[in-house]
């Protein structure tokens, strides 16, 4: 193990899982969060004693020179996530993501750091995944139009014969098009650290993480994941709200598995470098996993489908976890249906004004 981790986001859903299993291994880590208050009500609770912490902003140079002292590999976790509320959104995006990546890649490079850097970057990096034409194999699909998803017309149609696509599994080398403010944030991101890397010699892994659901998510807030939406719902005694007809197919990971994953980027012999998806490799509907999770609430009125839809969603995003296997040994343990029922009762995270 390094002499220290840095793990940026140490607060976070993600990065507190990752700080735990540091922790828990034995490594020296340095945790830094801004405890912004789009994502944080209080201090949390559940931060490590066994971790040095700092509270400040990566967008602050001084913060970054704090944190990047002595560090020997970097965990880079802090990021404003989900899909938000509207454009109006876009420049703190840019700003918490892109320019707060940039700080940290400065501050590491007048410190002539050459260690591992590992980003939680995301599956928003494809767009819509891979998909198949009966008539022209594996084309690009065209983009949803809005008259169509009005009319319940959700599968993305065959630029070339505007048939409807059958979904397929992404792989790392597939083409990136991100379709949402957030995801032109993740994809800056990678290529970010890919010019520090290319520059410095550091090793880079970039761990495009699908649907991450568990303990510590963040609830009633814009920018939280469907499955703490569902739950927040369910809690509330109100049937989740699936939007399009729940056919939507995603990758639902556990948490603990994703922290697990970045363990593995900070210690393999030789460092692995490049993307991997972190996945669990079983595709699931929107749909299933509301009925998982809603069987997880004695009494809970089933999921409502309502065909609503957002700019912006895509429609099947699910990928190969083989890269992961090969080179990290990476496979997801945690078992769905338990982990659908221990979020049911996890506490999850408040931000300021929930």
């Amino acid at each position: 193990m390094p002499d220290i981790i840095l793990v940026t986001g140490g607060a976070g859903f993600i990065g507190s899982h990752v700080v735990d299993l540091l922790v828990a291994s034995g490594a020296r880590v340095r945790a830094v969060d801004a405890l912004l208050p789009a994502a944080h009500g209080t201090r949390p609770g559940y931060l490590n004693p066994e971790a040095e912490w700092l509270e400040g902003d990566l967008r602050d140079p001084r913060t970054t020179e704090r944190a990047t002292a002595g560090a020997a590999a970097v965990c880079h976790q802090a990021a404003m996530v989900g899909m938000g509320t509207d454009l109006a959104d876009l420049p703190d995006y840019v700003a918490c993501n892109d320019l707060a990546t940039a700080e940290l890649l400065k501050a590491l490079a007048a410190r002539g750091f050459d260690g591992r850097l590992v980003l939680a970057s995301s599956m928003v990096v494809y767009g819509e995944g891979r998909y198949r034409c009966s008539e022209h194999g594996v084309v690009a699909p065209a983009a949803r139009r809005a008259e169509d998803l009005a009319h319940g017309r959700f599968e993305p149609p065959c630029p070339e014969c505007g048939r409807p696509l059958a979904p397929g599994i992404v792989p790392e080398d597939a083409p990136l098009e991100p379709r949402s403010v957030y995801a032109a944030t993740k994809l800056a991101q990678e290529h970010l650290c890919g010019a520090y890397a290319r520059e410095t010699g550091a090793p880079f892994t970039a761990l495009r993480y699908h649907n991450v659901y568990g303990p510590r998510m963040p609830r009633d807030t814009p920018y939280a994941g469907v499955a703490s939406i569902f739950r927040s719902a369910l809690a509330a005694g109100r049937a989740p709200r699936v939007f399009e007809d729940g056919a939507q197919r995603r990758d639902f990971v556990h948490v603990r598995d994703v922290a697990r994953a970045n363990v593995l980027a900070l210690t393999a012999d030789p460092p692995v470098t490049g993307p991997l998806n972190v996945a669990s490799g079983t595709p699931r509907t929107v749909l299933d996993m509301a009925r998982a999770l809603a069987a997880a609430f004695p009494g809970a009125a089933e999921p409502v489908v309502t065909g609503e839809w957002r700019a912006g969603d895509v429609r099947h995003v699910v990928a190969s976890p083989e890269r992961a296997r090969a080179a990290l040994g990476f496979a997801a343990d945690e078992d769905f249906a338990a982990g659908m029922r221990e979020l049911a009762t996890a506490p999850l995270r408040e931000p300021a004004g929930a």
